[in-house]
């Protein structure tokens, strides 16, 4: 893991205690869908929803793989997916390059595919924007965790899904084309990134 990112997380860490009790406690069921996976010694698989999975459910899947990275958890795959297709925001993206990944278009069309690292060459998350329930997901089994109410609102019912949890994220989108654009970005990857770690420093190792 990059230095930069590292020194990034012993940050977000530091901040757990801004984390309210009720949210901890939803965070937790989080927590127990991946604890025991570690416990029966499978694949834990976590998907990140969002309506247009462009920003909140990128920051979502990229933060819970480093999260589980860091904490050494190395049976976790991390997804995202909306309610509909459209792309990965390019804000999104420059907040973490900002931050110290390392974002490489890898096909240049509309809707492009993003390898987004975070170390050596096998950290590397795939990024795209896609529904939900796209061929690139998981099918059963998995944890769905909704990152926007409206998505939420949209998909009450996920199938497949083991788990379904509900942690809402204000949109960073509605800062677009202002001066407080790129801080927001920032205050939101750093919420969520703060959330995954809290996530996996509850799970014990078998």
């Amino acid at each position: 893991m990059s230095p930069k990112i590292e020194q990034y997380i012993s940050e977000a860490i530091k901040s757990f205690d801004t984390i309210s009790e009720e949210r901890k406690n939803v965070l937790k069921k989080i927590s127990a869908y991946v604890q025991q996976k570690v416990h029966e010694k499978q694949t834990a698989e976590l998907i990140y929803i969002c309506t247009h999975n462009s920003r909140r459910s990128h920051f979502g899947q990229i933060w819970a793989k480093v999260a589980a990275t860091y904490y050494g958890f190395d049976n976790v795959e991390t997804y995202s997916g909306g309610t509909e297709a459209t792309a990965f925001n390019p804000n999104a993206i420059k907040a973490i390059e900002t931050i110290g990944f390392n974002v490489t278009n890898e096909d240049g069309k509309p809707n492009a595919i993003y390898s987004v690292q975070f170390g050596d060459s096998k950290t590397v998350i795939k990024c795209f924007s896609k529904k939900y329930d796209d061929k690139a997901n998981p099918k059963q089994g998995f944890c769905a965790v909704m990152t926007c109410t409206e998505a939420d609102g949209a998909c009450p019912y996920i199938e497949g899904a083991a788990v379904r949890i509900s942690t809402p994220y204000n949109d960073p989108k509605a800062f677009d084309g202002t001066t407080q654009q790129d801080a927001m970005y920032l205050e939101r990857s750093k919420q969520i990134a703060t959330e995954c770690l809290y996530v996996f420093s509850q799970i014990k190792k078998s």
